[in-house]
C-alpha cells in the first residue's frame, strides 16, 4: 500500500470574466505572497471577482484580489485586499503592455491555482470587453448546449 498523499486541487475561478470578456492571450504568472496568504489560498479562501491588473513602472500588479485572513494566524496576519506583485518574464510583460495600450483592452485575472510544485499561480488574460449583443449570443449558446445535453441524456436512459 502506497503512503502517497493525494493533493486536492485548489482552483479558484472568476466565472464572470469569461462572460464579460473575450480572451486574446493567456499567461500564467507567479504571485508574491506572505506565509499566511498561501496558507489561506491552500484552504480555498480567496475570491477573484473584483480583482484587476495594472502595469506600473515595468511591473505588473494585481489589485483587489481578496485572500481571507488565515484563521490560525497571529496579529501579524496579512491585509485581505492588498496590492500584490505578479511575476512574469520581460517579453511577456512587454506584450501585455503593448496590448493594454490598445483601446478596449485590459488585463483580467481569471484563475488562481496551486501548481504541481506547490506555488500559487494566477492565470491572467489580455482581454477585450464584450458588447451587449455578444453577451446575448453567449447566453444563447450556453442554453442551446444545455438543451442538447438534456436531449442526449434522455436518449441514453432509454
Amino acid at each position: 500500500m502506497s503512503k502517497e498523499k493525494k493533493k486536492q486541487k485548489i482552483e479558484i475561478l472568476n466565472r464572470k470574466a469569461t462572460f464579460e470578456y473575450y480572451f486574446v492571450q493567456e499567461y500564467d504568472a507567479g504571485i508574491m505572497l506572505t506565509g499566511s496568504e498561501i496558507k489561506s489560498i491552500r484552504s480555498g479562501n480567496a475570491n477573484l471577482s473584483d480583482a484587476y491588473c495594472l502595469i506600473e513602472n515595468g511591473e505588473i500588479w494585481v489589485r483587489n484580489l481578496y485572500i481571507a485572513e488565515y484563521e490560525f494566524g497571529s496579529e501579524t496576519n496579512h491585509l485581505t485586499r492588498r496590492t500584490r506583485k505578479l511575476l512574469l518574464r520581460k517579453p511577456e510583460l512587454r506584450k501585455l503592455d503593448r496590448g493594454v495600450r490598445e483601446k478596449g483592452s485590459t488585463i483580467v485575472p481569471f484563475k488562481l491555482y496551486i501548481s504541481d510544485r506547490g506555488f500559487a499561480k494566477l492565470s491572467i488574460a489580455l482581454a477585450r470587453g464584450k458588447k451587449m449583443f455578444d453577451k446575448r449570443e453567449t447566453i444563447k449558446e450556453r442554453e442551446g448546449k444545455r438543451d442538447m445535453d438534456r436531449i442526449n441524456k434522455a436518449y441514453k436512459i432509454r
